[in-house]
């Protein structure tokens, strides 16, 4: 069985715990539905990043409270570079699955859609 890269990111209004929590759990949750017959059970490991002006909570809350309680996770910041998009959270997820590559769907979501408009454009 292969492992393939799930990739997706959003961003949130405020550094609110609240508000990163939600958009976390809608992004995970959008990755799932997108790519059918995908279950916790068959997910390696996540690995979430956030931009610099995040520091309120840990993204990965939101993937435990979904269920993933078993599914090893990491949380990181993700590299301050001037002028990049605010408010970012990011997702690399690692599943285990038999889907071709060409089949994965990567998610970008609210102002996120910025940083892949060639993968968004692609769904």
């Amino acid at each position: 069985m292969a492992i393939r890269g799930i990739r997706g990111a959003t961003t949130v209004a405020a550094d609110e715990p609240d508000l990163i929590l939600q958009a976390t759990r809608e992004l995970l949750e959008e990755i799932l539905d997108e790519n059918s017959g995908m279950k916790p059970d068959d997910i390696a490991s996540a690995i979430f990043t956030v931009t610099e002006d995040l520091a309120s909570t840990f993204p990965a809350q939101a993937a435990r409270q979904m269920g993933w309680s078993l599914v090893p996770m990491m949380c990181a910041r993700e590299i301050p570079v001037p002028g990049s998009l605010r408010r970012v959270i990011r997702v690399l997820v690692h599943w285990n699955t038999e889907t071709p590559q060409n089949e994965i769907t990567h998610v970008y979501l609210r102002d996120a859609v910025k940083l892949r408009p060639d993968l968004v454009a692609a769904q």
